[in-house]
């Protein structure tokens, strides 16, 4: 085999290598953001929070940062005791970098209409300031 089919072989199997780890990486994403709905969804915050490291910074806007399962279970009683259901992340892209899987997702979720009483979207995929959604 001369060099130039060698680098192509190389190449091909390189591309393909990074398509399985790609596929791997979005089937264990998925995997994991449907049980985190799931926990999310039954008003669990001791199971939502057993997702998040000993280390971890919960940065809600406009609050104190949590750190931790015990931060993340302090935030996310307090979502669901303010109403917050039907939670739903749908994964955009997950890349294996190696040491780390980086994924990307569109989240969405509902709020109780505190005026109407009733159940309304929350705005999703991005933070919104103004009360329209």
């Amino acid at each position: 085999m001369n060099r130039l089919s060698s680098l192509v072989l190389i190449g091909a199997c390189a591309a393909l290598t990074s398509t399985v780890l790609a596929q791997d990486a979005s089937k264990s994403v998925s995997a994991a953001y449907g049980k985190w709905d799931a926990a999310f969804n039954k008003a669990d915050p001791k199971a939502v929070a057993a997702a998040y490291s000993k280390d971890a910074l919960i940065l809600p806007p406009s609050h104190e940062v949590l750190e931790g399962q015990p931060g993340a279970e302090k935030f996310f009683s307090g979502l669901f005791s303010s109403g917050v259901t039907d939670h739903k992340l749908d994964l955009i892209r997950a890349v294996d970098a190696g040491d780390i899987v980086v994924a990307t997702a569109k989240w969405s979720a509902k709020a109780k209409d505190q005026k109407a009483g009733g159940m309304r979207p929350m705005c999703s995929g991005r933070r919104r300031t103004d009360r329209s959604c």
